[in-house]
């Protein structure tokens, strides 16, 4: 049987595409999670029972750490509008399957929400205040605390209880996608024009629309402008006001509420970028942090500022600014200048492009696994913590 790895971005499932006797392809998902695994397998079957774009499950391994699922093919929303994320000008095509790709957004909220049974998402059935201070946390422990800003921890946590309230208050009737954006987004052509389809959404749960619209529309390396991302939130909210106009206030209302969901959003994939990128190394994770600082600190400047609503983060937003572009570059591990960290092994320059270099070295785990230049991931790690050290022994003391 033929198989095809297909890169990992940011969760630790794999994926493998696999030639099946009947000459068509499907994919192979191996997970590190049962209840996740779970999750997804029983999303996917309720979603497609309602009509929604989703990939089937056509097969579960009887301990369900692995499953197989249609191949939708390669066909990235966020590489279809390349050309719109780079230039700034986004073409009618691409506009028009923004637009198609937010409408059945809607649908997948309301529709996807119809008789699901929440007790089997994972990892929590809805957002609830646990939930939202994870995710607030995870920006300050993963993000915030790397940058060795000085803060006033009190006054922030004082943010925290009031964003959690504001997000608590908003309606959550609906799907709650969580990480919805187009990386998460594939297109599939049909005679009736490109369609998008929906993937990762197994942690999704209950919880309020806003926050996949903020997820969406202010992605931080997607680079919509201002009069784009309006037009795209009217399409959105006149497909939400034909499936749930109750859950909707009036429009200035809406985008005031859809404010402070995107501050908290925001924050949340700060805290995935550092961890992602300053901890792990991964670079475009690293490449997003100054744009998302920028949607940062544009949430706390005109006529929808938050900056009364919550000064401490407001304050924190001037000072982040600041950080030299080389502290997000993916050249560094994180801002702190790396003393500590273990230096990047030389490659010799005499070394032809095209052969295999292997670099041996070693390190110490408090200090951090050593980057990786080549942008591959690293290779080997060996914990050597147990063997005995051997220049506690004469005969090799004098040996390198």
């Amino acid at each position: 049987m033929t198989q095809q790895p297909i890169a990992q971005s940011g969760s630790n499932r794999r994926y493998i595409r696999e030639a099946t006797p009947q000459g068509t392809t499907q994919i192979r998902v191996i997970g590190t999670s049962l209840a996740e695994n779970r999750a997804f397998c029983y999303l996917s079957d309720h979603f497609r029972a309602r009509g929604i774009n989703v990939p089937q499950v056509t097969w579960i391994s009887p301990d369900g750490m692995s499953y197989l699922q249609e191949d939708l093919g390669d066909s990235l929303l966020f590489d279809r509008i390349r050309n719109g994320r780079e230039t700034g000008v986004f073409s009618p095509e691409e506009q028009q399957l923004l637009t198609r790709t937010l409408s059945d957004l809607a649908q997948l909220q309301v529709l996807g929400a119809q008789d699901l049974d929440w007790s089997r998402c994972y990892p929590v059935p809805a957002m609830d205040r646990r939930s939202i201070l994870w995710d607030l946390n995870y920006w300050k422990y993963c993000f915030l605390k790397y940058t060795h800003i000085d803060f006033d921890e009190c006054a922030l946590e004082d943010d925290f209880d009031r964003l959690a309230d504001y997000i608590l208050s908003l309606p959550a009737e609906t799907f709650l996608y969580r990480d919805f954006q187009s990386r998460n987004v594939m297109v599939r052509d049909t005679p009736d024009g490109p369609q998008p389809w929906f993937i990762d959404f197994q942690g999704g749960r209950r919880g309020p629309f806003y926050y996949d619209l903020a997820s969406f529309l202010w992605q931080a390396t997607a680079h919509y402008p201002d009069d784009l991302r309006e037009r795209l939130l009217d399409a959105y909210y006149e497909r939400m006001r034909l499936l749930r106009p109750d859950l909707l206030p009036a429009r200035p209302d809406f985008r005031r509420c859809l404010q402070h969901v995107v501050l908290f959003r925001t924050l949340q994939v700060l805290g995935a970028y550092g961890f992602r990128g300053w901890g792990e190394r991964k670079q475009h994770f690293l490449r997003s942090i100054p744009p998302a600082l920028a949607n940062l600190r544009n949430l706390f400047g005109g006529p929808l500022s938050l900056a009364a609503d919550y000064p401490a983060l407001a304050d924190l937003s001037a000072v982040l600014s600041t950080i030299p572009a080389a502290q997000t570059d993916a050249s560094d591990a994180a801002p702190e200048a790396s003393a500590a960290a273990p230096a990047t092994p030389a490659v010799a320059s005499d070394i032809p492009d095209d052969a295999l270099t292997v670099t041996i070295y070693s390190f110490s785990f408090k200090r951090g696994i050593p980057e990786d230049p080549s942008g591959n991931g690293g290779g080997y790690v060996f914990d050597c913590r147990s063997t005995h050290n051997p220049g506690k022994y004469d005969r090799y003391k004098s040996l390198t």
